[in-house]
């Protein structure tokens, strides 16, 4: 397993001068956000797909460092009830596409996306509860009116360009948040659906990190290291749907921090291994939203953290102490 960077949290600067700085604290990897949510600061996709000469000093910046590119990233929501809203997602994510298939990346980061509540909707409507039965009926549209039609189609194009892993990333707010919505997309749809493996938004839903990856085995196809930090008294207050606004860090039941000011080396001891087991021997991107710490000062605490936990060299085969 290599150690990586989701190198959105330095956009302030030009990509050769963001990989020399990965390089010299020891990155291995980078994760690029290409259009959606994390922007285009390192690369932008539709672009680079109209001059393909910006593809090729991509590739050679990234040769120039020596650096492997585990995932192209391009979280939006593609079935946003707005269709203005939708489409500009769906053309960043199609571009994504065709310009993985051209940088020989086999797998793309998004979410899967939330719609409204009817074809009238202006906003999308995640629901969190099963009645009134109003709720029931909402989900029942949303998935086999919207989400399972727009992914099988939006599958066949991907596949068409050599990407074989489209990993959702489990959000709250959009319809795969957990193992069990992300296993019901790929029931559906087949297995091109996986997921990008967060374990920051499991934390604050009460999810357990271990049993969340022994369920996705065989169905996790990109991992982000971030870690999320459950402040007690909020949320015994509270509980942990929370709506105030992250800067609002001492009222919040719950906020990102970088890896290991969550959860301590045991958790993540436990989350490399368990990764292990089950046959994931990617990339541990670190996604840095730590509103603690500075973009420098908190990944490189993630990089030394995560470089004392990982397990980087290969499976050895059979009982070698026998």
């Amino acid at each position: 397993m290599k150690l990586g960077v989701f190198t959105v949290l330095l956009s302030d600067r030009s990509l050769n001068d963001t990989l020399e700085y990965l390089s010299g604290i020891g990155v291995e990897a980078i994760e690029i956000g290409c259009g959606g949510y994390p922007g285009t600061a390192h690369c932008d996709a539709i672009k680079f797909m109209k001059d393909k000469s910006l593809i090729n000093d991509f590739k050679d910046t990234i040769k120039k460092h020596d650096m492997t590119l585990s995932a192209l990233s391009v979280h939006g929501n593609p079935v946003h009830p707005q269709k203005e809203i939708a489409q500009k997602f769906h053309t960043e994510y199609e571009a994504a596409v065709q310009l993985a298939g051209e940088l020989g990346v086999d797998r793309v980061v998004t979410f899967s996306g939330c719609p409204g509540d009817s074809e009238n909707s202006k906003y999308p409507n995640w629901v969190t509860c099963a009645w009134p039965e109003d709720f029931q009926e909402i989900l029942k549209w949303q998935w086999n009116e919207v989400l399972i039609p727009y992914w099988q189609k939006t599958a066949e194009f991907t596949k068409r360009y050599g990407v074989d892993k489209i990993a959702f990333e489990m959000h709250p707010g959009f319809c795969l948040y957990n193992p069990e919505t992300v296993l019901k997309l790929r029931a559906a749809v087949g297995d091109i659906i996986g997921a990008n493996f967060d374990p920051s938004h499991l934390f604050w839903q009460g999810i357990d990190p271990v049993a969340a990856i022994r369920e996705l085995k065989g169905a996790i196809y990109h991992f982000h290291a971030k870690d999320a930090k459950i402040d007690l008294y909020n949320n015994s207050k509270n509980g942990v749907l929370d709506t105030k606004h992250f800067s609002n860090e001492t009222q919040r039941s719950w906020i990102f921090r970088t890896v290991g000011y969550g959860h301590g080396e045991e958790v993540w001891r436990a989350i490399c291994s368990e990764l292990r087991l089950a046959g994931y021997d990617h990339v541990m991107s670190i996604e840095h939203e730590d509103s603690l710490m500075t973009p420098e000062e908190g990944l490189e605490k993630a990089v030394a953290f995560l470089k004392r936990v990982m397990i980087s060299e290969a499976k050895p085969t059979g009982m070698w102490w026998a």
